[in-house]
C-alpha cells in the first residue's frame, strides 16, 4: 500500500502531528481526529488532492450499494468524477504541488475514502513535483468536470454515491 501527503511546500523534511486548521464536527469518540495528527491518502484516492490547497471541489464515486443506473448517470465509464469551479481551471493548469510518499508504518486506516492518520512524526520517503494538475485525472480513471458553480451539486449528498466535498467554504455562492 502506498500513502501520500500533498502540499504546495517543496521543502518538508518531516511531518509533525498538528491539529486540523478548521475543526469538523466528529462522531462521539472520534473528536481526536481534530487533534494533532499527520494525514495521508492512499494511492486509490490521491486524485482528491491533485488541486491547489484552497481549491473547492466535489469528488464522487460509486459506493457498494449504488444502483448501476445512478452510477452510469453520474460516472459514465469513469471510476470517479472531480468537479471544480471554472475560475480555478487556470490555477490547475499553472500551479505545481508536491506529492510526498509516506511510509505506511505507524499510520491508522480511518476506513473513510482512503484517509490514514499517524499520531507521530513522519519522515517522507520521496517527493514528486506535479504540474499541469488538470492532466493528472484522466490517467487515474477520473473525469475532471469544470462547472460554473458547485452549488447545484449539493443534492448529491442525498444520493447513493460516495460524495466528498473539500474546501467548500471557498466555493463561490456556497452557503
Amino acid at each position: 500500500m502506498r500513502l501520500f501527503h500533498f502540499s504546495d511546500d517543496p521543502g518538508i523534511v518531516a511531518f509533525e502531528p498538528r491539529p486540523v486548521r478548521v475543526p469538523s464536527a466528529r462522531a462521539p469518540g472520534r473528536e481526536w481526529l481534530n487533534g494533532p495528527l499527520v494525514w495521508a491518502i492512499d494511492a486509490d484516492h490521491d486524485f482528491m488532492y491533485l488541486f491547489p490547497r484552497d481549491c473547492p471541489r466535489i469528488l464522487i464515486w460509486a459506493a457498494a450499494d449504488t444502483p448501476e443506473v445512478e452510477r452510469r448517470h453520474w460516472l459514465g465509464d469513469w471510476r470517479a468524477v472531480a468537479c471544480v469551479e471554472r475560475h480555478w481551471l487556470e490555477r490547475l493548469e499553472a500551479e505545481t504541488i508536491h506529492r510526498y510518499e509516506m511510509p505506511a508504518e505507524g499510520f491508522e486506516d480511518l476506513g473513510d475514502a482512503g484517509m490514514w492518520v499517524s499520531r507521530r512524526c513522519v519522515i517522507p520517503m520521496k517527493r514528486t513535483a506535479i504540474s499541469r494538475l488538470d492532466q493528472e485525472f484522466g490517467p487515474r480513471g477520473v473525469e475532471l468536470r469544470v462547472v460554473d458553480s458547485l452549488r447545484p451539486l449539493k443534492g448529491l449528498w442525498n444520493s447513493s454515491l460516495h460524495v466528498s466535498g473539500i474546501r467548500l467554504r471557498n466555493a463561490k455562492d456556497w452557503e
